[in-house]
């Protein structure tokens, strides 16, 4: 039976989940939601250490199960929070995505500072000793791949426009 959730977290809150031997972050986008990263490897399989993981959303009692949480915005003083709306935007738009994953440099806790700060931060990673790394936001990755497929597609519609003109100006001009 899980503890009965008696904070009340809000869009963009920092959810941490004392798991046996390190913690768990999440960002909690509201409705009982949060997004987080989920690997299907065992903690206890080294490759643990570095492979890919999938963004989710699931609903905070499920990702807690029986573990103690808390909120815990611990960079609020260090750091001014992003806007609300841009801190959920950001971590729906990652759901589905396969992340690469590394203890080290790129955990649950760096993903969800970096939606809440735009700065990722590991606090948990060797001790006291801070780690940053710099997450492309879902917004910087959708935008790269819609650049892609709309230069593609107006490429060949350049193309196929082009192939269109040619033909019709071509075969009007010879009826005439």
């Amino acid at each position: 039976q899980a503890p009965a959730l008696i904070e009340k977290p809000k869009p963009g809150d920092l959810i941490e989940i004392f798991r046996v031997g390190y913690k768990h972050w999440a960002i909690y986008i509201g409705s009982g939601f949060v997004v987080h990263l989920l690997c299907s490897l065992d903690f206890n399989n080294l490759r643990m250490l570095c492979c890919a993981v999938r963004c989710v959303s699931e609903k905070l009692e499920d990702v807690v199960g029986g573990d103690r949480w808390r909120i815990n915005n611990y960079l609020d003083k260090k750091h001014k929070p992003q806007q609300i709306y841009t801190i959920v935007k950001q971590a729906v738009g990652f759901i589905g995505t396969r992340l690469p994953y590394n203890l080290v440099s790129s955990n649950c806790e760096h993903f969800a500072t970096d939606l809440r700060y735009g700065k990722s931060t590991s606090l948990q990673v060797g001790g006291q000793r801070k780690t940053e790394r710099s997450f492309r936001s879902a917004a910087e990755i959708r935008v790269s791949r819609l650049r892609s497929a709309h230069s593609n597609k107006t490429a060949l519609h350049h193309e196929t426009s082009s192939k269109h003109y040619i033909y019709h100006h071509h075969t009007r001009n010879m009826k005439h």
